[in-house]
């Protein structure tokens, strides 16, 4: 499909480990490909300048005129870019990416140069991440048509190509642009959209290109429904946000509904005297209809748009499925706080993004390379304006670049647990087992962890955040249960807590243990109504400052106080009825994961 239409569908979004599946694929996709075209492989942290392209320095210095020098993109031009490790690419380069799929072009504007150069390209993004990784970027998978996953395969589903399949497929690239689409095939594929919660009308021009795709590898002119439920295989499938609902048929044992009253005679025109017609007018009809408009039919419209939905939902894998029928949203973004915590701007250590502007000043390393290159268009100018013995090179303040560098940033994990009665009576020890299970994931991913217990009338910090797993097993081992429940404290108390790590320069993650039952105020004052409401104020003051938040419903049916606080909160909320530590443990680790 992708060598048939590359550019209408934007590319595929590759799913698989490096392996002897994922290589047996991309050797199809380069024995597919026309001759001399280009299958460039970008790695993932390419500079902008290798991206787009730039000043030419050498040759700049020698030519005392800024030459440019052609950008990958450029260089790709009517071909397929290949994007290692997609999850792992800068948002940058992904912004770049998008502007060329939607443009066609690149513009380049830096370093004295102001060009727009044709980059007519697909991208294949190759995605390795396993669930613990940030997901690829959404704006980028959006625009890519095709989703393919290859992690259940293995190397005897894989396949070599052979001249016939060649042949086929450069024979439907040349006829694909003459294959037409029906009306009713996309009006059927839109209202498969909207059923499975695509919100992107991308989606439904994709696969619209895949079925006239399909169509041209079938030798026809006229796509049809055959090509349009594979399309909702291919395109639709991998995108569904939810399961779609059918619509219940009506009773039989319902009442007829009721004849609407006849209207009243209007009122008698007076007598008139007959006029007589003239000779071969025919009579006028008073209940001649005007002629009807073709229309598609209804049955048959809907019967295609049920096909076509039930051939996506075919091709929603299992796992996706539960997801959704538990009700779990699927997010194409992730949040900054994660499994490796958020990206933090530094001047002087970590991963080098590029330079900036500036004078060094506080230990700041000046970008040699970048200063030259900013340096070297003005050399003629500024050697007709220097006095004799002046260096061969003439760098003035002005072009001083600095070296700019991300580091991660750790990321400290917050459990606010309930402890009193109410939550000790069913959930304490099962609190207790999940945590001491997700601080042996923290620790292998160097994370913090930190733990306060709200009971009686206060809130009081158990665990500092550490990476210690035997500091934190002995603070939960002599953790109490029984009393009221503070609410409004425990929430404030993981608000100052996270406010803390967050000046420190973590990224904190709250996750709250509660049933939401509040019935002791900040003063330690018995009251549920007050409680309540103090808890509830709490919990919107610690949306307030932003940052992800966990409420984890702990009682033995989902109670509606708990979601009222995730509500007003911002948070996630999970209700776990009769649920184990395990689960407990999954359920933070899913949210990590999706923010």
């Amino acid at each position: 499909m992708l060598q048939v239409d590359p550019f209408g569908l934007g590319g595929v979004r590759l799913r698989a480990p490096a392996g002897p599946v994922r290589d047996a694929w991309m050797a199809l996709l380069q024995a597919l490909a026309p001759p001399g075209i280009p299958l460039p492989r970008l790695p993932a942290a390419a500079s902008e300048d290798r991206l787009l392209g730039g000043l030419d320095l050498s040759a700049t210095l020698a030519a005392g005129r800024p030459v440019a020098q052609a950008g990958l993109l450029h260089q790709a031009d009517g071909g397929i870019v290949v994007a290692a490790m997609a999850e792992r690419m800068p948002a940058v380069n992904a912004t770049h990416l998008c502007a060329a799929l939607d443009t066609g072009a690149v513009r380049l504007e830096r370093d004295g140069l102001a060009q727009r150069l044709p980059a007519r390209i697909a991208v294949v993004a190759l995605d390795e991440s396993q669930g613990e990784d940030r997901p690829i970027s959404a704006a980028l998978a959006d625009r890519l048509g095709l989703w393919v996953d290859l992690t259940p395969l293995s190397v005897r589903d894989t396949v070599a190509p052979d001249s016939a399949m060649v042949r086929e497929v450069a024979l439907a690239r040349s006829r694909v642009a003459e294959v037409t689409v029906p009306d009713d095939i996309v009006q059927a594929l839109c209202a498969a959209t909207l059923a499975l919660g695509v919100d992107s009308a991308r989606a439904a021009w994709a696969a619209m290109r895949c079925a006239r795709a399909a169509a041209a590898l079938r030798g026809e002119a006229v796509a049809d429904a055959d090509d349009a439920a594979l399309a909702a295989r291919l395109v639709l499938a991998p995108r569904a946000t939810r399961q779609p609902v059918a619509e219940e048929a009506p009773q039989e044992d319902s009442p007829p509904p009721q004849e609407p009253p006849a209207p009243e005679p209007p009122p008698q025109a007076p007598d008139v005297p007959d006029v007589p017609e003239a000779p071969g007018t025919p009579p006028p009809s008073e209940d001649a209809d005007p002629p009807a408009e073709p229309d598609r039919d209804p049955q048959n419209a809907q019967a295609l748009e049920d096909r076509l939905i039930e051939s996506a939902v075919a091709a929603i894998p299992a796992g996706l499925l539960a997801r959704l029928a538990s009700g779990e949203r699927v997010r194409g973004r992730s949040s900054d706080a994660g499994r490796a915590g958020a990206a933090a701007a530094s001047g002087l250590h970590g991963r080098p993004v590029g330079s900036r502007r500036g004078v060094p000043r506080g230990g700041q390393r000046l970008h040699l390379i970048d200063t030259l290159r900013t340096a070297a268009p003005w050399q003629r100018l500024r050697r007709a304006q220097a006095r004799p013995g002046a260096p061969p090179i003439l760098v003035r303040p002005d072009d001083f670049h600095l070296r700019r560098h991300e580091q991660k940033r750790s990321t400290t994990t917050i459990f606010a647990l309930d402890a009193s009665g109410s939550s000790a009576l069913y959930r304490l020890a099962e609190a207790k087992g999940a945590i001491e299970l997700l601080l042996a994931e923290c620790y292998v991913r160097r994370d913090q962890v930190a733990v306060l217990a709200f009971r009686g009338a206060a809130a009081e910090v158990i665990l500092p955040p550490t990476r210690s797993l035997v500091r934190a097993k002995r603070g939960l081992a002599g953790l109490p249960g029984g009393g009221g429940t503070p609410l409004a404290a425990g929430l404030d108390a993981a608000a100052t807590l996270a406010a803390q790590v967050r000046r420190a320069g973590g990224t904190p993650v709250v996750v709250l243990l509660t049933d939401g039952r509040a019935n002791v105020g900040r003063d330690g004052q018995g009251g549920r109504a007050r409680a309540q409401e103090e808890a509830l104020a709490a919990a919107r003051a610690l949306r307030a400052q932003g940052g992800s938040v966990i409420v984890i419903d702990t009682s033995v049916r989902p109670e509606p106080a708990a979601l009222a606080l995730a509500l007003a909160a911002g948070a996630r909320y999970v209700a776990l009825p009769q649920a184990d530590a395990a689960a407990l443990s999954r359920a933070v680790q899913s949210a990590h994961v999706h923010g």
